[in-house]
Formats: C-alpha cells, structure tokens, sequence
C-alpha cells in the first residue's frame, strides 16, 4: 500500500527565489484624483502655494517615488489603521497594489465596495453613478517574487485566504527584509484569479506618470454593483455581496 504525500512549498522568501518581471499594471482610482484645492484657491500661484503647504505635513516620501505623479507616488507614502493583504497596520512605507488586468482591478475595486456597504449599514451608498479612472503604468524589476509559482504555489490555501492575511503579512515582512521590489498573487476577488501585483519599490516604474486613462462609471443599485466602461466602451460589469463571500446589506430600521 502506497501513501501520497502533499507537496512541499516554500514559505519564506529567499533571494534565490526572485524573477525578472516587466509588464503593464492597472490600478482604480476615484475620479476625486482630480486635484481638489483648486476650488480653494483664487488662482494658479495660490493653488500652487497651496499644494506645497499641505505637502509640508505630510508623511515623508520615500527617495525613489519623489518624482512620480501623486497617483503613482501616495500608496507609498503612507501607513493605514487597517490591514491589507501584504501589508500590517501603520506599516510603512506603504504598497502600491495593482493588477494584471482591468478586469481584476475592477473586480478588486467592486470588492472594497461592497464589503463597505455590507459593513456600515448606516451608510447610505450613492444614489448617482461614481465616475472613476482605470490607470496603467508599465514595471520593470529583477527581483519579484511570484506566489503563482514555485516553490510557493502549493501555498496557495495561505495566499488565497479570503480575511486571514496573516500569512501574506508575515511573508511581505520577509520579503522587504531581502529587497524583493514586488509580489504577484493571485486575485482573491477576480472570479477567474488572475495576478495581482504588490510593489513595494517605486524605482520599477518606466514611467513618472500613469497611462491609458480610461473612464468607468460605479452604480450601486437593488444590492448589486455594476461597472460601466465609459462610451465607445460596451464594457460590463457586475458584482453581488455575495460574489465575495459578502453578507448582503441590511436596511436600517426606520429608514424608507
């Protein structure tokens, strides 16, 4: 009688583990990126005197993102109070995730939406269609390490674990401790799990400013959300509570 062990896999990252890596992210910003202090001030010097003063109190950026546009730059300049897949709370510097797709990054983005809703039923979701921007940038680096492959795949029930980010956490810890530039995962969120990729390092950037805007419309209606892309697009969208595991929203007593 024979007996069959699981497969092995890896979980502490090693410099022998790294893989040259280059491709074109995405990543979903709110169309409020437009800069907002531009209501505030009378003209463009005041607006410019402005922008510096706010700047001045912020948290220190790290070297290798003090050139980039804001859009690329802020993920790195700041910790949270809440945790993120392969970053703890008040870690910093901060991560710039991003996906493989736009369709991963619109399922990510969708995610974070819902789990909100579902969350804080007193928050009333917007009536109104929220417009948002689908950016790219492409990356270049030497020194990624892929939990899609080996020796860490097999660890894919760590990985992939929908709110334990424990295990993801602990390896980012390690990974920053070797000078890995990036971990490319697989999306939790994306119903076909397609790779997300988490930055660590803003010199991979080819470019300083992000690319290929393209406009997409959120309407959160009857418990579902949906993503338009914007004209010529016939792009589509659409995502229940339930899609991620979600409870659906419950409406709070004595409101219509």
């Amino acid at each position: 009688m024979s007996m069959t062990t699981a497969p092995a896999f890896e979980q502490t990252p090693k410099p022998e583990h790294f893989r040259v890596y280059s491709g074109k992210l995405w990543r979903i910003v709110e169309a409020q990126h437009r800069i907002s202090t531009n209501r505030l001030a009378a003209g463009a010097e005041d607006q410019a005197l402005l922008e510096r003063l706010a700047d001045d109190v912020k948290p220190n950026m790290p070297v290798a993102a003090r050139d980039l546009h804001y859009l690329l730059a802020t993920p790195f300049r700041y910790g949270h109070k809440s945790s993120s897949r392969f970053r703890r709370v008040g870690e910093k510097p901060g991560i710039f995730y991003a996906a493989e797709t736009i369709d991963t990054a619109i399922a990510e983005t969708a995610y974070w939406r819902l789990r909100f809703y579902s969350r804080s039923p007193e928050a009333q979701p917007p009536s109104t269609t929220v417009e948002h921007s689908a950016i790219s940038v492409s990356v270049s680096m030497d020194r990624m390490l892929d939990l899609c492959a080996q020796p860490f795949v097999g660890g894919a029930s760590l990985w992939m674990s929908p709110d334990d980010y424990s295990a993801c956490q602990l390896f980012a810890v390690e990974a920053r401790l070797i000078e890995a530039q990036a971990i490319r995962y697989a999306s939790v969120r994306d119903p076909q799990h397609r790779a997300n990729v988490a930055l660590f390092d803003a010199s991979v950037f080819h470019d300083r400013e992000p690319r290929n805007a393209q406009t997409w419309h959120f309407r959160y209606e009857r418990g579902e959300l949906t993503a338009f892309g914007a004209f010529p697009s016939n792009d589509r969208f659409s995502f229940r509570p339930s899609d991620f595991g979600l409870s659906a929203r419950r409406p709070v007593a004595g409101r219509g």
